[in-house]
């Protein structure tokens, strides 16, 4: 991707979470919420959620569309408020002493210059302009994400202890995410009946696979008979080979017949809509579930993450207790 290209999302995705003030907002588009004395303009949520509405446009029509258009839409309202009280309390801290240093600021702005341009400061200034931004409003909007994620974290308390029944607990519900399901390494020849054009059309399909059955049981290669004889274009050059694969991999029939095969086992000509199949399994994995000692340090450090934004929320719910929110779209 072109490093202005990604710049350039950079900056929108920051300038769509900074707040607008009042005056600009009646000025340049309607007002979907207001926090206290700000407001939270129509376009700011528009901007917020366009790649991901474009991406459901894409994946989903009708009713089912407008129901997760409107979940975006107002998941990114809240995220908006949120942020806005947020930065209000800072201001409140302020007027006690609280301040964000302009060196952290700089410091953010050469990393982004550094990173995103390779150090060629000439470049990101211009990209600002080309955006209709000035390096001053950069900063700005850099230095209300700085704050708004040091606000967060301040409010939560690093020192969360996760109890082993808690681990336990977590590990039990969660199995199938430490788990490695059963698996059969595969190979299979196809016959299809009635098709034109090959070197068996005309002959009793089923005669034919059973002819190839009796090749294999008497000790000829699997993968060779496969690509004589095999119409699977997609696995009939590699000897019919499916490789590792898993319960849901193939139809209910077929899977029956592929797992209870033992490994170097052919199995007995199977049909299905006129089609022949002739399956060996090379090696079989059974299922596993990770032990909780292999999991442990991965589930406590999941679950103090899970409390660490528990506690996040708590506090932004006193933010909104006692603010004034009024949303009006």
């Amino acid at each position: 991707m072109n490093i202005r290209i990604a710049f350039h999302s950079l900056i929108f995705a920051a300038f769509t979470t900074g707040a607008l003030h009042a005056q600009q907002a009646e000025v340049i588009d309607g007002i979907a919420a207001i926090v206290n004395k700000e407001v939270i303009t129509i376009s700011q949520v528009r901007e917020l959620v366009g790649a991901r509405e474009r991406a459901l446009r894409e994946i989903y029509r009708g009713e089912e569309l407008s129901e997760r258009l409107t979940q975006l839409k107002l998941a990114a309202l809240k995220d908006l408020i949120d942020r806005q009280l947020i930065l209000q309390e800072f201001k409140v801290m302020q007027e006690k002493g609280a301040n964000i240093p302009e060196h952290v600021i700089d410091d953010r702005v050469q990393s982004i210059i550094r990173e995103e341009f390779g150090g060629d400061r000439g470049a990101f200034v211009r990209t600002l302009q080309a955006q209709g931004y000035t390096i001053t409003r950069f900063k700005e909007v850099e230095r209300e994400k700085i704050i708004v994620q040091a606000l967060r974290q301040s409010k939560v308390d690093q020192n969360f202890v996760i109890s082993p029944t808690q681990i336990q607990s977590y590990y039990d519900k969660n199995k199938p995410a430490y788990s490695t399901p059963e698996q059969i390494k595969l190979r299979m020849i196809v016959i299809r009946e009635g098709d034109d054009g090959d070197i068996l059309s005309g002959a009793n399909k089923r005669q034919v696979a059973e002819e190839i059955r009796a090749k294999l049981v008497e000790g000829a290669d699997f993968d060779r008979m496969a690509q004589m004889y095999s119409e699977d274009a997609s696995t009939q050059e590699v000897g019919g080979d499916w490789g590792w694969i898993e319960r849901n991999t193939l139809n209910e029939d077929l899977t029956s017949v592929a797992f209870s095969l033992k490994p170097g086992e052919i199995s007995k000509v199977s049909e299905l809509e006129g089609t022949y199949y002739l399956m060996m399994v090379e090696a079989r994995r059974n299922a596993q579930v990770k032990p909780i000692s292999e999991v442990r340090d991965e589930i406590e450090r999941n679950l103090i993450q899970q409390e660490r934004m528990k506690a996040q929320e708590r506090w932004i719910d006193t933010l909104r207790q006692k603010a004034y929110i009024k949303i009006l779209t």
